[in-house]
């Protein structure tokens, strides 16, 4: 059979993410939403996203497929009636479609015309920017689960202070020293060839993924994941970095989501709570206006290729675009628009020509290649949100 991913209705809620990715890779828990269906299916996955996505996350159409909603997470469940669908029927959760099935020669879906079936069940949904910290702790001990199971963890060194031995498992080639983990507040994975230097406390849940790095003496909190090839350090709590991005140093991270690629520099800090203690507000590309979030802790969205400089400052629930470089003293207003260049100072427009050769130097540092393919998604991102910037 095959399986196809597809955006649904959520892309515009999760911008700034969905400028770069179609849903499907958004990583939440330890895994992103893609790795974890394919791992529930047993197949690979396509995906049906935005035309210029496609060249670098690309369709492909069988005689029959099956159709899957990237904003709900798989469940057991879940999955075996996805499994036994036939042509012309489809899972619903309530008004929205899960999944459906369908032939290659219809040029059409019409669910009236389909057999509806209900899914009841509970399940993970991504639909909105926060929901990526907020269910970062269901969704974490869920992949937990997933990948342990039946396995056996590498041995927890001697010199480890351990709350809770059973509710880790460490991956082979994994470097981890005199460091304290409390996983009596939820499990604990740590990657293959990751390292946690000295000194570190981390508290679960937590994941910290392939040849990702915890610097000396950080502190963790959970709900928190440090994606593939990622580095913290200073104090972070629930917040996710999606792979290739460092907060390698001190300064406060929390109730946050970093893209790829992003740099937070020296001393920076985040709020993550108004100081009136009311709900947070977030720059919504949907409305293009500011949504509310219900969420009394909510702190930084920052979309790939964003960069900050030392001690920065970023207000309460702010919403940084793609490619942007933020520098200076005060706070930054909270949205700043994808290939802005400035501060709390004001900004200009972060040419192409200059983000493509940071972009470039930055990745190649990590043995990963800029294509073509990355440039082109970069241009559709600067034209899409031109109309943000004062150019």
């Amino acid at each position: 059979m095959n399986y196809i991913l597809f955006d649904g209705t959520v892309r515009e809620a999760l911008l700034p993410f969905t400028f770069t990715r179609p849903v499907a890779d958004i990583r939440i828990g330890i895994l992103t939403i893609r790795e974890k269906w394919e791992k529930y299916l047993g197949y690979t996955t396509t995906t049906v996203t935005e035309e210029y996505l496609s060249e670098k996350f690309p369709m492909v159409e069988m005689e029959n497929n099956v159709m899957i909603n990237a904003s709900f997470l798989p469940t057991v469940s879940l999955v075996e009636k996805i499994k036994r669908l036939n042509v012309n029927q489809a899972i619903f959760a309530g008004e929205t479609v899960i999944a459906f099935h369908t032939a290659e020669t219809q040029e059409e879906v019409d669910f009236d015309t389909y057999e509806i079936i209900e899914h009841e069940e509970a399940v993970l949904t991504v639909e909105h920017t926060w929901d990526i910290f907020s269910k970062n702790d269901a969704a974490l001990r869920e992949d937990f689960e997933l990948l342990t199971k039946d396995r056996k963890s590498q041995p927890i060194p001697k010199s480890v202070n351990v709350i809770a031995p059973e509710n880790i498992f460490i991956e082979e080639g994994a470097k981890l020293e005199f460091v304290t983990l409390n996983a009596a507040t939820g499990p604990i994975y740590i990657g293959a060839n990751s390292e946690i230097m000295e000194g570190s406390v981390i508290r679960g849940p937590f994941a910290l993924c392939e040849e990702a790095q915890v610097k000396l003496a950080t502190k963790v909190y959970g709900a928190t994941t440090v994606g593939p090839h990622s580095r913290i350090g200073g104090e972070v709590n629930n917040s996710v970095l999606f792979g290739y991005s460092n907060k390698g140093h001190d300064g406060f991270l929390g109730n946050s989501v970093l893209g790829e690629w992003c740099n937070i520099g020296a001393d920076s800090n985040n709020s993550n709570l108004k100081n009136n203690y009311e709900p947070v507000k977030l720059w919504s590309y949907e409305t293009e206006n500011f949504a509310q979030t219900g969420l009394q802790f909510c702190g930084l969205m920052m979309g790939d290729h964003s960069k900050c400089g030392i001690n920065t400052m970023f207000n309460t629930g702010t919403v940084v675009g793609v490619s942007a470089n933020i520098f200076g003293s005060g706070f930054p207003r909270n949205f700043v628009p994808s290939f802005s260049w400035g501060g709390a100072s004001g900004f200009t427009t972060y040419q192409t020509n200059k983000a493509f050769q940071t972009a470039k130097i930055a990745m190649a540092r990590r043995n990963v290649e800029f294509t073509d393919a990355d440039a082109k998604i970069l241009e559709a991102v600067f034209e899409e949100t031109k109309k943000y910037r004062k150019e």
